[in-house]
């Protein structure tokens, strides 16, 4: 039996009694100061203790009859059916079909479409609501390719037909409707607000279109060249899918009726758009530009074409001459130019600041009509 080295039990005990009292002291210590933060007093305070939530004030606003809209409304859109003949690039040609929609603006067989629906057709047949089909007049077909709008007309007579209304009175929120061929299925509506109004879209390079419509409603390909109306059933904008195709939903666009319709009238009274003419192709200066041709200028609207005896040229305006100004209004694009151009007048002289190498002139430039297609 060993014996106990009473020392060393004792030292042994001493150092256990210190090390519990450590670690005891120790959690009671962590357990106080946890206490002390809990009981911390909040010093937030209220807005208001008196507040209450805004009460209803019980009335509610009827929503529009869109059945009757698109009743009234309905018999006078028409669907279109074109075919066109194209070539591969094994250089065969063979036929293509479209459908498209419009709308009758007069009751002798009038109809509003879009420039792309009925482009390049060599036969367009006209199906109206109920049901009667029409072959249209291909010499009967008038187009602006600029503002992508076009008439067709079909012998008919008594037929139904619409009303335009005013889309500068259209508010953002109000509620519209499109009607049209969508997908090439029969006609079908869709609704929705007005979204944002005076819309500016740059459908391909040599395309650009203004004032345009937003919209909620929805716009498929097939939907082209149909009526966008108001309650009341007027046209106040023409849709379009070409420029609808965003890649995203719930942005439709539609050409308002406003910006149509001086269009519409010139392509029935005369066949053709008259509008101020000064005989150039144009090109948006860009990097390419530059560098290819060495100018001294990064933007600005390019000549790349001056037609002999027009009045641009009877100027003294050049190939490559960059344009920056026409009419006092800086231009930077092709867009802009062109606008300030349509919005300029038959016979009164503009002046037209361009650079010419590293030098800037000023021209002074009369447009006249612009010829006819």
């Amino acid at each position: 039996m060993k014996k106990i080295n009473l020392k060393a039990f004792l030292l042994a005990s001493l150092i256990l009694v210190m090390l519990g009292t450590t670690l005891l002291t120790g959690c009671v210590s962590f357990t106080s100061t946890s206490t002390s933060t809990n009981t911390t007093t909040s010093t937030l305070s209220a807005i208001t203790q008196s507040w209450t939530p805004p009460a209803s004030d019980g009335t509610l606003t009827q929503l529009p009859d869109l059945a009757d809209v698109v009743a009234l409304v309905k018999p006078s859109v028409v669907a279109i059916n074109t075919q066109v003949t194209v070539v591969d690039i094994f250089n065969h040609q063979y036929t293509q079909e479209g459908a498209g929609s419009g709308w009758i603006i007069d009751p002798n067989g009038i109809i509003v479409t879009n420039n792309h629906v009925v482009e390049g057709a060599k036969t367009i047949t006209v199906t109206t609501d109920d049901g009667t089909t029409y072959q249209a007049d291909i010499n009967a077909v008038y187009t602006d390719a600029l503002n992508d709008l076009a008439i067709i007309k079909i012998n008919a007579t008594n037929l139904p037909y619409l009303k335009v209304g005013n889309s500068d009175e259209m508010r953002i929120g109000d509620w519209v409707v499109a009607i049209g061929n969508a997908l090439g299925q029969g006609t079908r509506a869709t609704e929705g607000i007005i979204s944002r109004k005076g819309v500016e879209m740059e459908v391909d390079q040599d395309e650009t279109l203004y004032d345009l419509l937003e919209t909620s409603a929805a716009i498929n390909a097939g939907n082209s060249g149909g009526p966008l109306v108001n309650l009341k059933g007027e046209v106040v904008g023409i849709t379009s899918a070409k420029i609808a195709d965003v890649g995203v939903e719930g942005m439709g666009y539609a050409i308002s009726i406003n910006t149509a319709l001086p269009i519409i009238q010139d392509l029935v009274t005369k066949g053709y758009v008259t509008r101020p003419y000064i005989g150039v192709k144009l090109y948006t200066v860009d990097q390419m530009a530059i560098i290819q041709l060495g100018l001294h200028v990064d933007e600005g609207v390019l000549i790349t074409e001056v037609v002999a005896n027009a009045p641009a040229a009877q100027s003294g305006l050049k190939l490559y001459d960059v344009i920056v100004s026409i009419g006092g209004t800086e231009v930077t694009t092709v867009a802009e130019l062109v606008k300030a151009l349509q919005a300029s007048t038959i016979g009164q002289p503009l002046e037209i600041k361009y650079w010419r190498g590293d030098h800037e002139y000023t021209a002074t430039v009369t447009p006249i009509e612009s010829p006819h297609p």
